[in-house]
């Protein structure tokens, strides 16, 4: 079985350690190389071509935002979760559009963090449901990316499998579910992110919940605030 092949980088070095740690012992994940700090990131993403890269977002040098940027640049293979101690960051927004796979708090369980490591090391997407209401909110007050005047709407399919993939379906299970093959639910997200500029699942998944095509994870619970 080949491993995933995980790059770290954090500027704390205990935590980054007790991380790297955790995912050796997973007979799935191998850490190549550890950083501390955004330009070690880049450097090593560069020299190893990890399939994911767990950065912190706030480092010396160069922090986690301007490292996605160039590793997503340079090596779109890999994808990237940022990791953050805080739930009302202001970097969130600007991750995701940096090209971010992942956003997670640094304070999820270990099973849910080795878990979008799989997730995004299959070219998915993950975001932590305690940030995914800000992420919204920030959408909101953002020009919102309605249907382009004069193009024609979204052909029904397409809108389907956004649907399921704002659900956070795999792009097999969404194929199951619509009962077409894996590669025709690759080729028709692949035209939905041209044609909206959309750089990864992510951020196609925020373009279907602002389109009210699925609404944000935990909606219900937030509607006290």
């Amino acid at each position: 079985m080949e491993k995933i092949r995980v790059l770290l980088a954090d500027d704390h070095t205990v935590l980054r350690q007790g991380i790297a740690q955790a995912l050796e012992l997973q007979a799935d994940m191998t850490v190549v190389a550890q950083g501390k700090n955004g330009m070690e990131a880049v450097k090593l993403a560069k020299q190893h071509r990890p399939n994911v890269a767990l950065l912190d977002i706030n480092m010396p040098e160069m922090n986690g935002i301007e490292a996605t940027r160039r590793i997503t640049a340079e090596q779109p293979e890999t994808g990237v979760i940022i990791l953050t101690m805080y739930r009302q960051d202001e970097y969130i927004f600007e991750a995701i559009k940096a090209g971010a796979s992942g956003y997670l708090l640094k304070e999820v369980e270990l099973s849910e963090l080795l878990q979008a490591v799989r997730t995004v090391a299959r070219g998915e997407a993950v975001i932590d449901a305690a940030i995914a209401g800000r992420v919204m909110a920030e959408l909101r007050v953002t020009t919102a990316p309605t249907q382009p005047t004069g193009e024609e709407p979204l052909a029904e399919r397409d809108v389907e499998i956004l649907r399921l993939l704002a659900q956070g379906q795999s792009n097999q299970e969404i194929a199951d579910q619509l009962s077409i093959s894996e590669k025709t639910v690759r080729n028709r997200l692949s035209l939905v992110f041209r044609r909206f500029h959309l750089k990864n699942r992510t951020e196609a998944a925020l373009y279907a919940m602002q389109q009210g095509l699925v609404g944000p994870p935990d909606s219900e619970a937030d509607d006290g605030d």
